[in-house]
């Protein structure tokens, strides 16, 4: 993974990002920290987990989308692996050999309903991400957090956890970051007050 990580190619998309979109030029540095950080996460073995409310549930989820499949270049899967499905049975195996391709892991805590739904009945509405940082608390995963206002109480209190975990940590808020920006390791301030 880590000899695949292309640092010039890394700066050209996020030159093209700033290019579509200038007010990002505000918090690039931030955005090229978030993407070594994510980068770390990846090399030592971790998986993403995303969290958000809303529109930023519904970014959580598409950001984990693109992690789990190719996104911008193919991402084919090791000979090794082919070589065991191939050796493993058949022509479904060559197909099935075929169609997969290599996954940056990654879990969108706003997509548990039946845990989430269940945990804020019988514990706390508040704590619903929370509860899934605890479980998913390997130290080389990464949260990453979603919050307009930096305010959202389910969003920072998994963030909080995560912080008190030692897992990494990376929100993305509006201009002002609100109090996710105490419990985060980096923030990316995106220059807005509105999504």
């Amino acid at each position: 993974m880590g000899d695949s990580v292309d640092v010039g190619d890394r700066e050209r998309r996020i030159d093209e990002l700033v290019a579509r979109y200038p007010v990002l030029e505000q918090c690039r540095g931030e955005i090229e920290q978030a993407a070594e950080m994510m980068i770390r996460c990846f090399v030592r073995g971790g998986m993403i987990l995303t969290c958000g409310n809303g529109g930023s549930a519904a970014d959580a989820g598409h950001i984990v989308g693109e992690l789990m499949k190719d996104f911008k270049r193919a991402r084919p899967l090791s000979s090794e692996l082919v070589a065991k499905l191939r050796s493993a049975g058949g022509e479904e195996a060559e197909e099935l050999a075929g169609s997969l391709q290599q996954a940056l892991p990654a879990i969108d805590l706003t997509t548990q309903v039946p845990l989430m739904t269940a945990f804020a009945n019988d514990r706390s509405a508040a704590a619903v991400f929370a509860q899934q940082v605890v479980a998913y608390r390997n130290p080389a995963n990464l949260l990453f957090a979603l919050s307009t206002s930096g305010r959202s109480r389910n969003v920072v209190s998994a963030a909080f956890v995560a912080h008190v975990l030692g897992l990494a940590s990376i929100g993305m808020t509006g201009r002002s970051g609100g109090e996710l920006s105490r419990w985060c390791d980096l923030i990316i301030p995106v220059p807005a007050d509105e999504t």
